[in-house]
């Protein structure tokens, strides 16, 4: 019998450079063109899929973009391919009975403090560090299975924080470092240093 209705979802997973964190990729958009980070159960509210994740006893925080979901591990978890195919067909079931990801309206509305959206008031060397952390820097850590999001800008130093697999991973310091520090000194010249605010 061909059952009609909800597509098929196929769930695959990418290594990021973090070893406690796994990329789970969906062929269905999660959460369009956004992201949200639940660095802990207490946090996963607004969405039904992270709490449900958390009730899994190996999760530490969940992670969700477009179309995937950072998981990371807990320390004591040995080893990601014990649990992967649990997760994987978790997160196929859920998707294809059309279980909800996010409920926007029960997002607690801290953007206003960070992020990448430029705003109105932002001055000329905000906007310039949120554009190219839009345009050069999302792209890239999102591959990764990340985010890393604006927090501040003062007196030369750029604030940003850290998310997903980007949290905590022990060469996200070299990328912020080497990488994006690099790129905005060079391309803002207003820019002397990057560090990264721990969640």
């Amino acid at each position: 019998m061909i059952k009609t209705g909800n597509p098929v979802i196929s769930i695959y997973t990418e290594m990021t450079p973090n070893p406690e964190t796994m990329k789970f990729v969906a062929n269905k958009l999660l959460y369009p063109g956004k992201s949200i980070d639940f660095p802990d159960e207490s946090t996963a509210a607004p969405s039904p899929l992270a709490t449900e994740l958390f009730s899994f006893p190996f999760i530490k925080s969940v992670f969700i973009a477009s179309n995937f979901v950072t998981l990371t591990k807990t320390s004591d978890t040995d080893d990601w391919q014990d649990v992967i195919p649990t997760i994987k067909q978790f997160l196929k079931d859920y998707l294809e009975n059309g279980g909800p990801v996010i409920n926007e309206e029960q997002i607690v509305v801290t953007k206003a403090d960070g992020g990448n959206v430029v705003n109105a008031d932002d001055d000329d060397v905000v906007k310039r560090i949120k554009e190219l952390l839009e345009n050069y820097v999302k792209p890239a850590v999102e591959m990764d299975g990340g985010a890393i999001q604006f927090k501040s800008y003062d007196d030369g130093v750029v604030n940003l924080m850290l998310q997903g697999s980007c949290s905590g991973c022990p060469s996200s310091m070299i990328t912020l470092k080497a990488g994006i520090e690099g790129m905005m000194k060079r391309m803002i010249p207003e820019v002397k240093e990057v560090v990264a605010e721990a969640e």
